[in-house]
């Protein structure tokens, strides 16, 4: 059976990344906060039809215009670069001073991030025959199969 798998190449920027977040849990931060450089990674579910293959991924607070699906080779990459700025606690103080009876922060846990997944298609899989739809903070992907790798009956003949 082909199956869609998951793409992490292992890379020196990602076992940064996770010595990062280590030594930041290690030196007080609450596992109840959310780190600031906490990675995103949206929920996928992955399911496999006769004639297709359908990817759903949640992208709550996203809309479509911040989101891109593309294909390279057997890779497809969903990604978004929704960028948010982040200020230091000092530069926050300052801003707040500055702000003259404007609302600020004193508690922010709800933040938007870029996020990157990548999935290995399945041989089978026709990359010239992808659609996607986004709707209430939904993408649903439907990758077709190829007609020459669906499942076809043989008939068996009687010898005289």
């Amino acid at each position: 059976m082909k199956t869609v798998t998951l793409y992490r190449p292992f890379t020196i920027e990602k076992a940064l990344e996770d010595f990062d977040q280590y030594m930041g849990s290690f030196f007080g931060e609450s596992p109840l906060t959310p780190a600031r450089n906490q990675r995103y990674l949206p929920a996928v579910d992955i399911l496999e039809t006769e004639g297709a293959y359908e990817v759903e991924a949640e992208l709550p607070g996203y809309d479509e215009k911040n989101i891109q699906v593309h294909v390279d080779g057997s890779v497809l990459t969903i990604e978004s670069r929704k960028e948010e700025a982040v200020q230091d606690a000092a530069a926050e103080k300052a801003a707040s001073k500055e702000a003259n009876g404007e609302p600020r922060f004193i508690v922010r846990e709800r933040r938007s991030a870029s996020f990157h997944r990548e999935f290995r298609l399945p041989e089978n899989a026709d990359t010239n025959a992808i659609s996607a739809v986004f709707k209430n903070g939904l993408l649903n992907l439907e990758i077709k199969k190829r007609p020459e790798a669906q499942k076809r009956v043989i008939e068996i003949g009687v010898n005289q």
